[in-house]
């Protein structure tokens, strides 16, 4: 029979190449149209044959927001596709998530539409120039799935799907010749992604013009009828995934029935036409009629190079992130310390993440092997692995505590493990099919790290992990933390320099990181109504609003990570201050390092939409630059913002980009925000600086005609008529100030003709006249800024 393609995910690169050409082979001079195969693999980062390079994961190219790295990293990944035969590969992953249960958060670049459609538009690009064709999955919304759960589905407004969902697939399919699209397993709002003529064809064919082939993922077809049960058997899921736009099924063979529906009248096969023509079209774009063999030209399977191991070191290098650094306990000073304790499961593991052919410390460096390697036996290491990440054995701790205690200070590496894809499955607790119910550290992780801590060392925390993890305790008492997501082949090497200042941490987070996972959802980009009303936030013993012991807010936000130097946002300047929605605004930034050691430093670019139609969130990432600067140097970032890039679906579903003002954010994390400007789109309005304070009493006015002396009494409450204690109410006559009770009541001596001010942390501010009132009802507004 022919086939539309073959893959051979468990073999080595030798013999996928042997394979592929034995294959193509007979599929050009054996069968009937000679019509040669789309060879196919996986290579999220890496190819998945064995012997290849094995690059860090996604979600660790996120974290570097170096687009050049992203380029090149899938450039490489390509020229070893190719000499293994490979012509057609299921990457890049453009998957937005917004659960972080669920476990295919390390194939994501992150929680930001705009971070993953430049990442994804990056690596594409790469692919292409490297001579293999990408495929961007999983397309439909699937990063939000009920419960966390892979396959689940998800309910969602239209407005999200397009700004959130599948806005990276929409800037893919618009700024590269990408030429196949994967389909996501998930339904949408009770429509299987696989089935929907609205993505597959309304949207992505006929509104982006996407003019290649659409493939199922593994096996999405015959979900249709044994998972979903939209369809009632092969024939019905096969006529529902054709008509809707989808042209090659993976992995079950639906499809095959459709020749004999042809045959008894109860299919068009115009359909079928229509998918063989898209895949022929994509054959003979690529050129496999001209050259059926790719990778011909390289004499053999070209794996492992010193090129792209150095390559993968160097997206490494710049993927690790350092959270917290109290005192500047890192780097390590080596001169000063005698010996360090490597304690965790993860210490002495190399952690490569899914989709990768090997789980072995055969084929990459540990944190430990790194620090041996990098010390040279000038320090004494103690290792102990202290606990596994998913039982609660705690017969290591002592050996752990042990190697501690004759320790100067303990590094202490945690975190998660993924499988290997069509190989290792066992103890992964991260990946596809892996999701968590919780987000506290696996295992005894967690207690093993709070025993070491009572000894009294300095403890540094090392998450190598795909994935967030909820830490609050060892945000409040760990005094350094660092994230190495999975790090590829040379993440050992990567995090020893890391540790020991031979390489400065530039990488900042593509995900929030939640107080815990009641606390989801917690990316940045929410809507002003979604972190609470009465921002009140309570804490253990001391009850609040919004939740009564908790605030709503992250143990780390998007974009965080800190460096061994510091920086200085000295200025924004603006091409433009008014514009039109076909113009495009040039921020230029000026940017000073004031620390001792060169550095590089992501600059972003956030957008709030002030006053819109509809409402938006309150700041979108739009642009981002990572300048490598000198200590002591100054220099100019430019950042361009195309106005269109403000554009919003109205409430008509029109996308528009609205007339009025917009405030940009410049700054080094989405909570850290150096320097704000206002641009004016369309019409010039007067310019609104966002000061909520009132206009100042006429205190003149008040001393010219104070009136008689009285007593004002009354009580203060919120718009939802709660009492409201420990509001100050000020006399503007005499600058006698009191404060409400705690059912909200207060008195005050002052003047008939008096202007109250009154004011809290988390209230508007505003001034009340009392005009002779004695009875005088205050009712406040929560501050939403």
């Amino acid at each position: 029979m022919s086939y539309g393609c073959v893959e051979g995910f468990n073999l080595t690169g030798k013999q996928v190449r042997k394979a592929f050409y034995a294959i193509q082979k007979y599929m050009t001079e054996e069968t009937r149209l000679g019509i040669p195969v789309l060879t196919v693999t996986e290579s999220l980062h890496g190819s998945v044959h064995d012997g290849s390079t094995i690059f860090p994961q996604t979600v660790a190219v996120g974290s570097s927001f170096n687009l050049d790295l992203a380029y090149l990293m899938t450039k490489a990944i390509a020229v070893e596709l190719r000499s293994q035969g490979v012509i057609q590969t299921l990457s890049p992953g453009l998957d937005v998530v917004r659960d972080l249960r669920w476990g295919r958060v390390e194939e994501s670049f992150g929680e930001d539409p705009w971070l993953v459609g430049q990442m994804g538009i990056a690596q594409v690009r790469g692919y292409i120039d490297g001579g293999v064709s990408p495929m961007l999955k999983p397309f439909g919304p699937g990063g939000a799935p009920s419960g966390g759960l892979n396959l689940a589905s998800v309910e969602s407004g239209e407005r999200d799907v397009r700004n959130i969902h599948i806005k990276p697939y929409e800037m893919a399919v618009h700024n590269t010749k990408v030429k196949a699209v994967m389909t996501s397993y998930n339904s949408w709002n009770g429509i299987p992604n696989s089935a929907s003529s609205w993505l597959l064809t309304d949207l992505l064919r006929n509104e982006w013009g996407f003019k290649g082939y659409v493939y199922s993922d593994w096996g999405a077809v015959a979900m249709l009828k044994d998972f979903q049960r939209t369809a009632k058997d092969d024939g019905d899921a096969a006529m529902q995934a054709l008509t809707a736009g989808l042209d090659l099924e993976a992995s079950s063979n639906c499809f095959r029935a459709l020749e004999e529906l042809v045959k008894q009248g109860e299919f068009d096969v115009k359909y079928i036409d229509l998918a063989v023509e898209r895949i022929l079209r994509v054959k003979f774009e690529l050129g496999l009629f001209e050259n059926p063999y790719p990778g011909s030209d390289m004499p053999e399977a070209a794996m492992r190079t010193t090129e792209t191991v150095e390559l993968s070191r160097k997206v490494a290098d710049e993927s690790i992130v350092l959270l917290k650094n109290k005192n500047g306990l890192l780097p390590l000073n080596i001169n000063t310390i005698k010996s360090l304790a490597v304690i965790g499961p993860n210490a002495n593991q190399v952690q490569f993440g899914d989709y990768t052919w090997s789980r072995s410390n055969n084929d990459g460096i540990t944190p430990l092997e790194g620090l041996k390697k990098r010390l040279e036996n000038k320090v004494e290491l103690n290792y102990a692995a202290g606990c596994d990440l998913v039982t609660n054995d705690t017969t290591g701790f002592d050996e752990a505590i042990s190697a501690v205690r004759k320790s100067d200070i303990a590094l202490i590496f945690v975190g998660s493990s993924s499988a290997s894809l069509a190989r290792d499955y066992s103890d992964a607790t991260c990946g596809e099919g892996f999701d968590l119910s919780s987000l506290d550290l696996t295992g005894m992780q967690e207690e093993l790290i709070r025993k070491i801590y009572d000894i009294g060392k300095p403890v540094i925390v090392i998450l190598v992990t795909g994935k967030p993890f909820s830490i609050p305790w060892i945000k409040e008492n760990i005094p350094a933390i660092v994230v190495q997501w999975y790090g590829g082949e040379k993440a050992g090497d990567a995090i020893a320099d890391m540790l020991l200042g031979y390489t400065n941490p530039s990488a900042k987070l593509p995900f929030s990181f939640p107080q815990s996972v009641g606390h989801l959802p917690v990316f940045y980009n929410h809507l002003p109504t979604d972190k609470g009303f009465y921002r009140q936030p309570g804490s253990p013993n001391r009850p609040g609003r919004d939740y009564v012991f908790s605030s709503p807010d992250p143990l780390w936000a998007f974009g965080h990570g800190l460096s061994y130097t510091t920086f200085e946002y000295l200025n924004a300047d603006l091409s433009a201050r008014y514009l039109q929605p076909t113009d495009t605004l040039i921020i230029k930034v000026s940017l000073k390092n004031t620390g001792k050691r060169a550095g590089k430093e992501v600059v972003q670019l956030y957008v709030r939409d002030i006053v819109s139609s509809v409402v938006t969130p309150v700041k979108q990432l739009k642009a981002f630059a990572k300048p490598l600067i000198k200590p002591g140097e100054t220099k100019e970032v430019v950042l361009k913002l195309p106005i269109q890039e403000l554009a919003l679906y109205d409430i008509r579903m029109k996308r528009v980009v609205e007339n009025g003002e917009y405030e940009l954010q410049i700054g080094s994390a989405s909570d850290d925000i150096k320097l704000r400007k206002t641009i004016t789109v369309g019409t010039q309005l007067a310019r609104n600086d966002g000061n909520t304070q009132p206009a100042p009493p006429d205190i003149e006015r008040i001393l010219k005609d104070p009136g008689k002396k009285i007593t004002v009494r009354g009580y203060v409450r919120d718009v939802q008529v709660t009492p409201v204690g420990g509001i100050e109410i000020k006399s503007n006559y005499s600058g006698l100030t009191v404060k409400s009770a705690a059912d909200g009541s207060y008195s005050i001596r002052t003047v008939e003709n008096d202007i109250l001010t009154v004011s809290a942390e988390g209230f508007r501010t505003i001034n009340i006249r009392v005009d002779k009132q004695k009875n005088l009802n205050i009712k406040l507004d929560y501050s939403h800024d």
